[in-house]
């Protein structure tokens, strides 16, 4: 039995406990991994990630009366609102129902959702049934890989249908991230949401984050004998700490100073005047944001051109610049990186909001194991606690699994 398939069924025991009978369905959303395009998401740049084989299911049905319950393998109890008062839980200022401790913050991910799917249907609450749902997921938490977007995914997708919203992924990946901005109270863009609902088999998804126009982009890894690795530091990171909202308020600060909506708007040619007139690590902030996206559209380019191989170097400088301009890698990350190449693989980088998580490898599938153990020695030597590194596989995204 796959992980997956024992994730699903945890949720669906977990259901059976909670309520006593069979769930009318279980639903699921994947992880996710980013190819390349960091922190420029909410800079309305661009980016590249894709759905992982790691996933979070839902198992839910409809109850008669109007609350809305969660539960999870990964906390105890269970967490109910009346669904009309999700309004009043979560329409106030970002993160202040979690932060009152009126809901737990792994259950303001669900009940969130809830709430954002709702406003986006244009309904108030008041004409939907209750719901029960239980979650249980395989995605390795604090590792990097979106473990949030996978269960806002999950729970979008099961209220999508079961509440008939008939809301399009895209309106469900932006219900998600407003689950996460103002009811967890996470500064995120919005391609976690978009990754792990609409992935596809083999493939990234291009995201353009300031039109939100996406597209799939072919990645032939298993045509061409390639496998990418991540390599999970276990340095747990949160979105919701100083460093990522220093990060975004420095890119703020950024574009308002160069007179544009957002970092989007400048380019390489405008580095020279950006330096001028920003402080240092303002403008390191800036210049990784400027360079990175231009990586992404060299990266789909490549891709497109010459195939998987042609993109090491990009992965390469990607990371280089996270690690000395924006200032979001650890020294585990760089370990991993550099243990990676040093290993023969064709690029590496760290992947994610920084601060700990993964790194990913583009490697030969023969070389993976000597990837994976020169990570693992690279580690020992420096006294850090030993990686897991295993092999991530772009897949599908969200959906109903029975």
């Amino acid at each position: 039995m796959t992980a997956s398939q024992t994730a699903l069924q945890d949720a669906a025991h977990l259901f059976t406990e909670l309520v006593g009978g069979e769930p009318e369905g279980v639903w699921s959303s994947a992880g996710r991994a980013n190819l390349i395009g960091e922190h420029t998401d909410y800079n309305e740049g661009f980016v590249l990630p894709f759905a992982i084989q790691y996933r979070t299911y839902a198992a839910a049905r409809l109850r008669r009366d109007g609350v809305l319950r969660v539960a999870s393998t990964f906390a105890p109890g269970a967490v109910e609102l009346p669904v009309p008062a999700l309004a009043d839980a979560f329409g106030g200022s970002a993160g202040a129902a979690v932060a009152a401790g009126t809901v737990p913050e792994w259950a303001a991910y669900p009940l969130g959702v809830a709430w954002a799917a709702l406003a986006a249907a244009g309904r108030a609450g008041t004409d939907v049934p209750g719901v029960d749902i239980a979650i249980a997921s395989d995605v390795p938490v604090g590792a990097g890989l979106s473990s949030s977007a996978a269960i806002e995914g999950s729970v979008a997708a099961a209220l999508n249908d079961l509440w008939r919203l008939d809301l399009a992924p895209l309106d469900l990946a932006k219900a998600g991230r407003r689950a996460e901005n103002e009811a967890v109270g996470a500064p995120t863009g919005i391609m976690d949401q978009v990754s792990s609902i609409m992935g596809r088999a083999d493939a990234a998804t291009f995201l353009d984050c300031r039109s939100l126009e996406t597209r799939s982009v072919d990645l032939g890894l298993e045509r061409e004998g390639l496998v990418l690795l991540a390599i999970d530091t276990k340095v747990e990171h949160a979105h919701a700490s100083g460093g990522y909202r220093d990060r975004r308020a420095a890119c703020e600060r950024g574009a308002a100073a160069l007179g544009v909506p957002s970092l989007r708007d400048v380019g390489a040619a405008d580095l020279d005047r950006a330096r001028d007139l920003l402080d240092e690590v303002t403008f390191r902030r800036v210049r990784h944001i400027v360079t990175e996206n231009q990586r992404v559209l060299d990266t789909v380019g490549a891709l497109g051109a010459s195939g998987p191989r042609a993109i090491g170097e990009l992965l390469v400088a990607s990371h280089a610049s996270m690690r000395d301009d924006f200032e979001i890698s650890v020294p585990e990350l760089d370990t991993a990186v550099e243990a990676a190449l040093g290993a023969g693989a064709i690029g590496a980088r760290m992947t994610g909001g920084g601060f700990g998580g993964s790194a990913i490898a583009l490697v030969e599938a023969s070389a993976a194991d000597a990837v994976a153990d020169a990570a693992a020695r690279a580690f020992a030597d420096r006294g850090y606690t030993a990686p897991h590194v295993f092999a991530v596989v772009p897949s599908e995204g969200a959906r109903r699994d029975s």
